[in-house]
């Protein structure tokens, strides 16, 4: 049986942290004892400090007035992380749990608050690379705004996972009013990108040594909530976000299509990959609209505000790149086409399966 241990915070508020002195994570790590709480301390509480997670309680208390000033509805995700390798160019698995549910939240229109940190360690993890992570979750969550207030560590047995798991939760607050949704997708309306697709699922493969690309890819990893945030304020009338992660841009465009039971139609030469992703994808037989992001996002504005919207974006230093990649039809409801860089028209259908596993 797997020993385990979750983050029981010790009473107290601003106390004398524990250190650890071992170079790995042992067992010992999950007995409940001194040694555990010397880990939580070490690597967790020293990098998120902060007013809500320094009671140590076993849960994080928020005042409902002070949410209620950000809006009238909670939103509310989680999400969790498998990435390998577990450091890559852009990132870290670390950056990537925090914007990835960053994003989450952001894309409903919410204003990302707070994060929990769940983390699966195996025995023998290097403590330092710990610390690394840790580090990063602390200086992304940092710039985004929004604290890691509570959080649970386990601790398994040598091979019974691959090094570290992350499971993050977030919470925000939706302003009133505000209403996104891929059910709302209307004919006319405008498709919108912000930037270069791919990369992330580029980066990774690459990262992995299956393709050694002679220009190397970083990946996108990055927060959008303040992005989306000028989006909203230029085009306030915008039907849905989405962050393009899994499955990517085709993914994302098929679920708008069955949900607001709409054709779709976008255009190749105006969707922004880079050749060497163009490239290796020919080479792998592996197609670019369905690789994973990171940092990019999908908007669906009526026709009266898409030139607002697309100023907006490539104002912001996160959507430079921004462009139309194609409009919504009433020909072919629930049903994703592109017009070729060739004159003809090919249906772009759902993932099956999975190109890339554990990319996030």
């Amino acid at each position: 049986m797997n020993t385990v241990v979750e983050m029981k915070h010790v009473e107290g508020n601003r106390r004398r942290l524990g250190k650890v002195n071992l170079a790995k994570v042992s067992l010992a790590h999950g007995g409940g004892g001194k040694a555990m709480r010397d880990l939580i301390d070490d690597v967790f509480v020293s990098a998120f400090d902060n007013d809500l997670l320094a009671p140590l309680e076993d849960q994080a208390r928020f005042s409902m007035s002070e949410l209620a000033k950000y809006g009238d509805r909670l939103a509310f995700t989680t999400d969790s992380y498998v990435v390998d390798p577990l450091e890559f160019p852009g990132g870290d698995i670390g950056k990537l749990a925090v914007c990835g549910t960053v994003n989450d939240l952001a894309v409903g229109g919410a204003k990302p608050l707070y994060l929990t940190c769940s983390v699966i360690v195996e025995e023998g993890f290097e403590v330092d690379a710990l610390r690394k992570i840790a580090r990063s979750m602390a200086e992304t969550a940092l710039a985004a705004g929004v604290a890691i207030v509570t959080g649970d560590t386990k601790v398994v047995d040598r091979g019974a996972c691959d090094k570290i798991f992350i499971n993050t939760a977030g919470v925000g607050v939706i302003r009133k009013g505000l209403e996104l949704g891929a059910d709302r997708a209307r004919p006319g309306d405008g498709i919108l990108v912000n930037g270069l697709l791919g990369d992330h699922g580029a980066c990774i493969l690459n990262a992995r040594g299956d393709m050694a690309l002679t220009t190397p890819v970083e990946s996108d990893c990055a927060a959008l909530h303040e992005l989306i945030g000028v989006v909203l304020a230029a085009a306030p009338d915008t039907r849905f976000v989405r962050d393009a992660t899994r499955g990517g841009l085709a993914t994302v465009l098929n679920e708008i299509a069955l949900a607001s039971n709409v054709g779709i139609e976008i255009f190749e030469e105006q969707t922004p990959i880079r050749e060497v992703v163009k490239g290796f994808c020919e080479i792998l037989g592996l197609d670019p609209l369905y690789l994973a992001n990171e940092g990019k996002m999908v908007c669906v504005v009526p026709d009266d505000q898409i030139d607002a919207a697309l100023e907006a974006m490539q104002s912001h230093p996160l959507g430079v790149g921004a462009a139309i990649v194609g409009h919504v039809a009433t020909e072919k409801p629930g049903r994703v086409v592109m017009q070729t860089t060739f004159g003809g028209r090919r249906i772009v259908d759902m993932l099956v399966g999975e190109q890339l596993p554990r990319i996030c």
